[in-house]
């Protein structure tokens, strides 16, 4: 289990937003598995960088960029805006979006829930494990594994914000003793 100066140290700038998500992440972590100093480690950094250090559980953009991406499941006029990035992990899409509020157990017009502090940890801790992330955290491909997140698939584009997940990560491990 986490504790709150773990958090504090991992994520220095969540600031009171540390101990508001600090029992929705251990949560979400025992509920997905996600139980070594390694793979906690990754995933914090992870959370860390796609929700600005726990201050965003709602994409800042407006979702307009996804309007008609059927590889995203956006099929609808408005799903582009409709399903822009919530949790953590920013889960995007009509398909991903639906699939994890239903493996959450709540309703598919229940959005909200993503952007609350438990809604966004186990949305983001679902999402690493659908997409089998502790296997490369296991391995310490933190490379891969933010390329993952960040593109959903390898597509060879440069990893947003490597740099800042890099930072995040050496920061996670220290306060895991790893």
């Amino acid at each position: 289990m986490l504790t709150l100066p773990q958090i504090e140290t991992a994520m220095p700038y969540a600031g009171t937003r540390a101990p508001i998500f600090l029992e929705c992440l251990n949560t979400a972590m025992t509920e997905f598995d996600i139980d070594t100093p390694l793979r906690q480690a990754m995933f914090l950094a992870q959370c860390a960088h796609e929700s600005g250090s726990l201050h965003y559980t709602l994409e800042l953009a407006d979702g307009s960029a996804y309007e008609g991406r059927k590889d995203l499941g956006n099929i609808y006029e408005g799903d582009g805006k409709k399903f822009r990035g919530r949790g953590l992990i920013q889960v995007t899409g009509r398909d991903s979006t639906l699939k994890c509020l239903a493996a959450l157990g709540r309703k598919p017009d229940d959005l909200m829930y993503l952007e609350t502090p438990m809604g966004a940890s186990r949305s983001a801790a679902w999402f690493w494990f659908v997409n089998g992330l502790n296997i490369p955290a296991d391995q310490d491909l933190f490379g891969s594994v933010s390329g993952l997140i960040n593109t959903g698939k390898a597509t060879g584009r440069a990893i947003n914000g490597l740099d800042f997940r890099i930072q995040h990560y050496v920061r996670a491990r220290k306060a895991l003793g790893i």
